[in-house]
């Protein structure tokens, strides 16, 4: 790829883990006022409506007439669903120490499963700077007032949120081709909704109006807004369109950027304590990102 065409999409990446960096913090002040499926059907629901109006525009791509839905259907499962179910539970069942270290070996697991399946072998630098950053996330995580209990339930859930992140990336790269960056997050918005929205009526026993309370409390409406449309609609699509042009060891390790975000939003925002050690473990994490793109391997030009 030219080297425009590279910074283009390396940009795309960092908006795309900034915006779920600060994801963190909405979630946190929307969790105040509504439960979880909720929250998540309200979030996909909007991103949805948005995603919907696009089509009414020249933004949008979306020709899947004669297209098979399966491969995208399994896309949506992967991301965000399963990945949403085995992330809340696990962090609901351990610690803060341990679900920070798994969540962060999604770039490993993902890199690591790329060679047999996509044939994507990386380089051993890239191989070590990808460690590197796990290594700043783990140091984030021992530094937290780490809560809750480890058992089997958490340890089980967050294989399978990191199993269902690292699935959402390979078939992305692999279904690529075939779907372009718009078709594949609209369905993932879609899957989304059609799943967390009949989950959130049940947990307001079919009550409309439970259903929509909570969007009458300013916060929580704007956490909604900021989550539907900066974390659903733009980072989803940023997510797909990354995901098409850069290697899995290249894209993926851009999740760990996620965490060094939501440290710094915290810390500003929020008044969490912040420490010296943890801007180091943040630099980092910057360092083993910056190092797997300069160590990736010469790629053709597109």
């Amino acid at each position: 790829m030219t080297k425009r065409n590279e910074i283009k999409i390396l940009l795309a990446a960092i908006v795309c883990r900034v915006l779920w960096g600060f994801s963190f913090m909405a979630s946190r002040t929307a969790l105040n006022t509504g439960h979880v499926f909720l929250l998540l059907s309200h979030r996909f629901a909007l991103a949805l409506a948005v995603m919907s109006l696009l089509l009414l525009t020249p933004l949008a791509d979306l020709h899947l007439k004669g297209k098979p839905l399966l491969p995208l259907i399994a896309l949506g499962l992967a991301q965000p669903v399963i990945y949403f179910f085995g992330e809340q539970v696990g962090l609901l069942h351990s610690n803060t120490i341990f679900s920070g270290v798994m969540i962060a070996m999604i770039p490993i697991v993902s890199t690591v499963a790329a060679a047999p399946i996509l044939g994507e072998k990386p380089t051993w630098g890239q191989l070590l700077f990808s460690l590197l950053s796990v290594g700043g996330v783990v140091g984030i995580g021992l530094m937290s007032r780490g809560s809750g209990a480890l058992d089997g339930v958490g340890v089980a859930a967050l294989v399978v949120a990191v199993c269902a992140a690292a699935a959402y990336t390979l078939l992305g790269r692999g279904i690529s081709g075939r779907f372009t960056p718009f078709e594949r997050a609209y369905m993932m918005v879609a899957v989304g909704s059609a799943v967390f929205t009949p989950l959130a009526l049940a947990q307001c026993r079919g009550s409309l109006a439970a259903y929509v309370r909570p969007l009458a409390e300013p916060s929580y409406l704007l956490s909604i807004l900021f989550l539907g449309l900066g974390c659903s609609v733009v980072a989803f699509f940023l997510s797909c369109y990354t995901i098409t042009y850069l290697t899995v060891a290249r894209e993926t390790v851009f999740s760990n950027l996620t965490t060094a975000v939501s440290v710094f939003a915290g810390a500003v925002f929020l008044h969490e304590p912040f420490s010296p050690p943890g801007l180091v473990c943040c630099a980092v994490i910057l360092l083993g990102i910056y190092g797997v793109q300069r160590a990736a391997r010469k790629e053709p030009s597109t």
